[in-house]
């Protein structure tokens, strides 16, 4: 099957489950500050889970739109991509396990056509401390399932991923794994997560290539190990569990469904092939490598192919949704595609400036689904050639330099790096070359203190985005939209959000504005929302089309990303129906104005040209 066709049977087998199709969101997540690029598909269903309902109803179907920059190193293995799909389908307190593992196993084996004697699944063996026990509902749910299929399905507990290596498989078709691989939630182990964060055990399945096992990746094989024979394709998490203010677990309001499956992944399963780069969507690009280089895939330079076919495929669609080349944020990521790309471009002896043509079979396989990426592709193909002619530029600078230095240490490679956007690998070559070894732990500590500061500097430019869930936190996002309502009452209506970043201690908001806000406004402005605060008027929460929406003044992006209905939130007086805010949000919002407490304004400072900010907090 081609990855279209596995997508548009997935999306139809949930639609006749009753799920509701969404839209894939945007690669930059609106309400999620924990991370620069959408990289699952429950990100944007966090209110949802939590409680909040769904303009989509309580089941809901996808096909999401991922990246995870953290997999960029990864590249040039059988499975790993930066870019990729994500199907998921969700239950908001409807359906739990056994509608989920069954409905799961039905479309693998009688939609996909798996073998079901290839499918092995992981399930969550408890963790004693937070008090969450054992799965042992799943794993008679899955015996069954297997047993259907004339199947005998043994199950084996490991107590961590070192104990799965030295007892191997023992002839089972179900694993009892630790929280580090069986619990799932956006901020990782129990003890890891903030609290107000969601999280729960979770099921995944495997899929075995039947490939011989390599012991450098420990004595025994078994489903999670890195030898290549097995590839996880789907994870069905059953997030039931709210981390509480004290560190203890909650049960949530509803039980929810959140799964996630590699569309990719499933693709290769598919056809019995190991190695995601062999299915149609890179299919044509790898081609077109050949035809462009010296050499042929799987015969050398297999990751050269590997790193080029995805890293085009993720600059097309970052390019796309207009995240640029540059060197901060998500351009930075952008541009270190791109280059990391020319690199092993380099290495295949492709000639200079023909990246930009490997673009075309990209957008072939992708324009009926996500037409952005034909509608920019005269802007993806010369800002990919642009960016080319500026790092061989660089490279020259680069070279001089690397020319100049009599010793090169780890910390002069990672100088290289920033400065030049010298690939340590090319250092490394030229290092070699002299005789000389480079110390990688050294270049890796200066890369791990830019990674930090980069975060730092990134975290919460996000629209809406909650560093949490808790009462504090929801108390302020509520006052932020009765901030931009107040600024804009103060300042007039040409002040549009540019981005927010809310936690418990404090509200930042980033707004259009041509100059500083003086003291006497930033006064007028905190008078205005505290006398809203004093008010209680309620907040009201409304599912409408976007039409409806924009008809009625809310503020908000009404563009095709979303469903036919859409969440507004208004703040208002039921005794007048004077409207004081009204906004497209995710949620979560206090239900008065009354519950968010008194407003100050901490600081008015710049950001950019055209771009100021305010931080405020509420006691």
């Amino acid at each position: 099957m081609t990855a279209n066709e596995i997508r548009q049977k997935y999306l139809e087998f949930f639609r006749s489950k009753g799920h509701t199709i969404i839209p894939s969101a945007p690669l930059v997540p609106e309400n999620d500050p924990t991370t620069l690029f959408t990289g699952s598909g429950m990100q944007q269903l966090i209110p949802y889970l939590l409680g909040e309902k769904h303009p989509g109803g309580d089941k809901i179907a996808d096909s999401q739109k991922c990246f995870r920059a953290e997999d960029i190193e990864e590249v040039g293995d059988n499975r790993h991509t930066t870019f990729f799909e994500m199907l998921g389908n969700w239950s908001l307190g409807d359906y739990f396990k056994r509608e989920q593992l069954a409905w799961l196993f039905e479309f693998l084996t009688e939609n996909v056509g798996l073998d079901p004697k290839k499918l092995y699944v992981t399930v969550l063996s408890g963790d004693e401390k937070n008090k969450i026990p054992k799965d042992h509902e799943s794993v008679e749910i899955w015996k069954k399932l297997f047993a259907g299929k004339d199947i005998e399905a043994k199950d084996i507990e490991f107590e961590s991923l070192g104990a799965a290596s030295q007892k191997g498989m023992q002839d089972g078709r179900i694993f009892y794994y630790d929280v580090t691989k069986n619990w799932w939630s956006r901020s990782g182990v129990p003890d890891d997560m903030p609290p107000g964060e969601p999280g729960g055990p979770d099921s995944e399945i495997f899929y075995d290539f039947g490939t011989l096992h390599d012991e450098k990746f420990g004595k025994h094989c078994h489903p999670n190990c890195d030898c290549g024979r097995f590839m996880e394709i789907g994870n069905s998490v059953f997030m039931e569990y709210k981390k509480t203010e004290n560190g203890s677990f909650e049960l949530l309001a509803q039980k929810n469904v959140d799964f996630g499956g590699g569309l990719e992944r499933v693709a290769a399963a598919s056809i019995g092939a190991n190695d995601i780069f062999q299915i149609d969507t890179f299919a044509d690009t790898i081609k077109k490598i050949e035809q462009l280089s010296s050499f042929k895939y799987g015969q050398e330079n297999t990751k050269s192919f590997r790193v080029i076919a995805d890293h085009i495929r993720g600059a097309v669609f970052m390019i796309s949704e207009d995240i640029l080349p540059s060197n901060t944020g998500r351009g930075y990521v952008a541009r270190r595609l791109i280059r990391r790309s020319i690199r092993h471009a380099d290495l295949l002896q492709m000639k200079e400036d023909t990246l930009k043509d490997l673009t075309d079979s990209v957008i072939e396989k992708y324009q009926e689904v996500y037409p952005d990426v034909l509608k920019k592709q005269g802007m993806i193909k010369s800002k990919i050639s642009e960016e080319e002619a500026k790092f061989r530029k660089t490279l020259k600078k680069g070279l001089k330099e690397f020319e100049k230095m009599e010793q090169v240490d780890g910390k002069k490679a990672f100088d290289l790096f920033q400065t030049y956007g010298f690939p340590l690998e090319l250092t490394v070559d030229l290092a070699t070359e002299r005789g000389i070894s480079i110390n990688k732990k050294e270049f890796e500590a200066e890369f791990k203190k830019h990674q930090e500061l980069s975060r730092t500097s990134s975290a919460g430019t996000f629209k809406g985005g909650l560093a949490d869930h808790s009462e504090r936190t929801t108390r302020l996002h509520t006052a932020t939209h009765l901030l931009q309502a107040g600024m804009r009452h103060v300042l007039g209506n040409n002040i549009f959000q540019k981005g927010s970043h809310v936690t418990a201690e404090r509200t930042r908001f980033d707004f259009s504005h041509p100059q500083k806000v003086s003291a006497d406004e930033l006064k007028k402005i905190e008078i205005w929302v505290n006398e809203q605060i004093a008010r209680d008027l309620p907040v009201k929460r409304e599912i409408m089309t976007p039409k409806q929406a924009r008809e009625l003044g809310a503020i908000g992006l009404f563009d095709d990303k979303y469903t036919d209905n859409v969440s507004i939130y208004t703040i208002w007086d039921p005794k007048t129906g004077e409207v004081i805010s009204r906004e497209f949000c995710g949620g979560p919002h206090v239900e008065h104005t009354g519950a968010i407490g008194k407003f100050t304004i901490i600081k008015e400072e710049s950001v950019a040209a055209g771009i100021r900010r305010i931080k405020a907090r509420v006691e």
